[in-house]
């Protein structure tokens, strides 16, 4: 007599993440992420920015790996941006939907990666967000497409589309969070504390903001809130209470901060959180397609669900590179970006650069608002990586114009959250012999050990 194999933890989940759900959530947030991308790309354009950030500059900052990617003139990327907006709007409303979102997650980080100068963590969270809804069938109702061209409308999907989004919208508060577990943000209040410190001529709170223990305060709030708001919101019973709690959050980040569409993305991508017939109490039932499945979606649910998981260990390591180097991450930068390290630094620094040539006893100084925009300066000034490239930019500039032996070294002077400038790059290492990568830079030193500034007042009696 035969015996049933036991049924592991893992075919329970298997069989869970199997499971058909309802389409109308992964719908809704198909709708809300068009309407949301349409809306950001015409306010971009309606502030001036394309020109500001892609058509002023001389000099563009390139990702380790894609420098490849060049900006286009000035009336492409004008165009770019137009075709963003038309994009975003046909993923809103379904029309064409498999080639809109293909092109608008395409065209969306080429735009990004032109220039690392205007890197974001929102930027990042929109590509990735793009690249799933371009495999997740987010078409299968409320859709133009569907009405035009006759086909199968999916009223149930498997669950792991809905768990795929979720789980992306969570990690992104779950490392904002544990990126927070540390001194200068729980015990010393910092980077808040500088920023809450200029805000003091806000209407009614704004003498609170100058208390050093409110940013301490706000601090353990901001931690907390990121590091559990992920299993808030998956829980029936919090999940309403949670939300509110975080519209409330990114409401006033929002406000203080001036943080961008940062907020709104993330109230918007939270709603993937809710139960998958969320929107039916909100949309006329006969906009519905009938009940069932299509059998084609449960033949590619294995090989579906293998690239799922390789997605999410893939996004489970990318926040923890910074392991691998030595130091203090915000200092050195090394594992920084795509790691939802979320405003975690404050830093300011001045940049000069020195230019050795064969036959001068005195080196060049060069200042870098000769190549870059105040944006780019400002945020070259606290990034490595970025004073490394320009150091080779200006370096090739010299052996251009028939210079020789050509050494550019830096005098670079950063602070770390208020603390007291000091130098960031070694100014002996001749960083034309550097070349970029993946490795530590051991030409960056150490970063400050002492203790930021605690800014304003202790208590309100001061």
């Amino acid at each position: 007599m035969s015996v049933a194999p036991a049924t592991t933890w893992l075919d329970t989940l298997r069989e869970r993440a199997a499971e058909h759900v309802d389409v109308s959530s992964l719908a809704a947030f198909r709708v809300l992420f068009g309407l949301m991308m349409c809306f950001g790309t015409i306010r971009f354009m309606a502030y001036g920015w394309v020109d500001q950030f892609f058509a002023e500059p001389d000099f563009f900052f390139h990702f380790w790996g894609f420098e490849w990617v060049e900006v286009l003139p000035p009336t492409w990327m004008h165009a770019a941006f137009a075709a963003l907006a038309v994009l975003s709007f046909l993923v809103a409303i379904g029309l064409f939907y498999r080639f809109a979102i293909v092109g608008f997650f395409v065209l969306f980080t080429y735009v990004e990666l032109i220039d690392v100068a205007n890197y974001l963590n929102h930027y990042y969270l929109v590509s990735l967000l793009a690249l799933l809804l371009c495999f997740l069938p987010a078409n299968a109702a409320w859709s133009v497409d569907a009405k035009l061209w006759p086909r199968v409308r999916r009223a149930k999907i498997p669950a792991f589309y809905v768990w795929l989004l979720r789980f992306q919208v969570g990690t992104v508060y779950f490392y904002a969070g544990v990126a927070k577990i540390g001194t200068d943000w729980l015990i010393h209040g910092q980077p808040l504390n500088i920023w809450l410190s200029s805000r003091v001529d806000t209407p009614v709170i704004g003498p609170f903001l100058d208390i050093w223990w409110i940013a301490v305060a706000m601090g353990w709030a901001g931690m907390l809130h990121d590091l559990l708001m992920p299993f808030l919101l998956l829980s029936k019973k919090t999940r309403p209470y949670a939300y509110a709690v975080l519209v409330v959050f990114h409401v006033a980040t929002g406000y203080f901060f001036r943080i961008g569409m940062f907020p709104l993305i993330m109230m918007v991508s939270a709603s993937i959180f809710f139960p998958p017939d969320w929107p039916k109490r909100w949309v006329p039932e006969r906009l519905w397609p009938a009940p069932g499945q299509s059998q084609e979606s449960r033949r590619w649910q294995t090989p579906a669900m293998a690239l799922a998981l390789a997605f999410c260990l893939l996004q489970v390591a990318m926040p923890l590179r910074f392991l691998a180097y030595p130091g203090n991450v915000l200092w050195s930068e090394q594992g920084m970006r795509w790691s939802w390290k979320v405003m975690l630094r404050e830093k300011n620094g001045a940049v000069t650069f020195l230019v050795d040539v064969a036959g001068r006893e005195r080196a060049y100084r060069v200042s870098p608002s000769r190549y870059l925009s105040s944006h780019q300066e400002r945020e070259m000034s606290g990034q490595p990586d970025l004073i490394l490239q320009l150091a080779h930019h200006i370096g090739e500039e010299y052996r251009s114009k028939g210079f020789e032996d050509v050494e550019v070294r830096v005098d670079a002077l950063v602070s770390l959250n208020g603390r007291k400038p000091q130098a960031m790059i070694d100014p002996t290492v001749d960083l034309m012999t550097v070349d970029d990568g993946v490795a530590p830079a051991h030409w960056i030193l150490p970063g400050p050990t002492q203790p930021p500034p605690r800014l304003g007042r202790m208590t309100m009696g001061q």
